[in-house]
């Protein structure tokens, strides 16, 4: 399949990433974990490391070589993206690893989906609208909305057991024409 990369940001559905590995894994895809972090704080980092195979990343790290430690990614989720993180991303701040490899897969048209992890008084604020309208004219996937079936809560009341981490799997894999759209929901092919 090729290499995803996933960002993790702090939040309760954080935990639910390692799901998202064991699934994308069966599916043929290798997993590269990055974590913001406060993300670090809300997933057991050894149980990611033994679904990956692979160390979490939080900074800039080289092999002794000169390589780079994490592969290139064929595609990018981000989940569950913070309020905070969707912001600075929208507004071109790259001032940590995880903010800075994100922009880059970005500007590379790398298929990314970035899910949003806020609840409904954050999700109204204008600077997070814009910030959504503004990924979404980079061609950036952002699952939130009605017509994505991914809305945020009232505060309080979100429930990190229903985080659409697999709906957001289909979405990267349909931007390589692995699955199928039927009525606006992903299904496998």
């Amino acid at each position: 399949m090729g290499d995803l990369r996933v960002v993790v940001c702090g939040g309760g559905p954080a935990a639910g990433v390692v799901g998202l590995i064991v699934e994308a894994a069966r599916r043929g895809w290798t997993v590269d974990v990055t974590a913001t972090e406060s993300g670090l704080e809300f997933f057991d980092s050894a149980e990611v490391r033994r679904a990956s195979g692979r160390p979490v990343r939080t900074t800039y790290k080289f092999a002794p070589d000169g390589r780079r430690i994490s592969p290139p990614a064929d595609a990018l989720i981000v989940a569950p993206a913070t309020f905070n993180t969707i912001n600075k991303l929208a507004a071109g701040i790259a001032d940590t690893y995880p903010l800075s490899s994100v922009a880059e897969v970005i500007g590379r048209g790398v298929p990314t989906v970035v899910v949003p992890a806020v609840n409904s008084a954050l999700a109204a604020r204008l600077p997070f609208r814009r910030a959504v309208d503004d990924l979404r004219s980079e061609g950036v996937r952002v699952l939130l909305g009605v017509e994505d079936g991914w809305e945020p809560l009232p505060p309080g009341q979100n429930d990190p057991r229903k985080f659409p981490w697999l709906k957001a799997l289909d979405l990267v894999e349909d931007a390589f024409g692995l699955t199928t759209v039927d009525q606006g929901v992903p299904m496998r092919a």
